[in-house]
């Protein structure tokens, strides 16, 4: 069940591959995710070190947070990936120019994890022709529609 989409994104970018990474989340946190208070429009996912973090995503606390702690609503968090993926998605960042972005953020049996496109930037020419054909496809839709009837 998916929590957040990057809409953002697909327009920006082409996606050449997906991950699935767990995040390293506190308590206020998680409470505040499971109450839809999470925005990935102007995240992204760095590399620090041998280690990849989310960077820029926004989770609002809940007002009903706890007193001792002061939330950091856009804290970098560390993303939980096996040690082959994080050395493949470093190689492809250093070497071939791609970039990291979140797409979305969803559970799986009860844990929230964070899915991460390695991605290469779309020129605004590219941006036009996608918007095109889902223009294209939209209309192409509305004909079988009412074809039907």
């Amino acid at each position: 069940m998916s929590i957040a989409d990057n809409k953002k994104a697909f327009h920006d970018y082409f996606i050449e591959e997906q991950f699935e990474a767990g995040i390293v989340l506190q308590g206020w946190e998680v409470k505040a995710i499971r109450a839809g208070r999470v925005q990935l429009k102007e995240a992204y996912v760095i590399v620090k070190g041998a280690e990849i973090y989310l960077f820029g995503a926004h989770i609002g606390a809940l007002p009903t947070a706890s007193t001792h702690i002061h939330p950091d609503s856009v804290r970098t968090r560390k993303l939980l990936l096996h040690a082959e993926e994080i050395k493949k998605l470093i190689g492809k960042v250093e070497r071939s120019g791609y970039t990291m972005v979140p797409l979305n953020l969803h559970f799986l049996n009860g844990r929230i994890k964070c899915q991460i496109g390695l991605a290469k930037g779309k020129k605004q020419h590219d941006k036009r022709e996608t918007e095109k054909e889902r223009d294209w496809q939209r209309e192409q839709q509305k004909i079988m529609k009412q074809h039907r009837r």
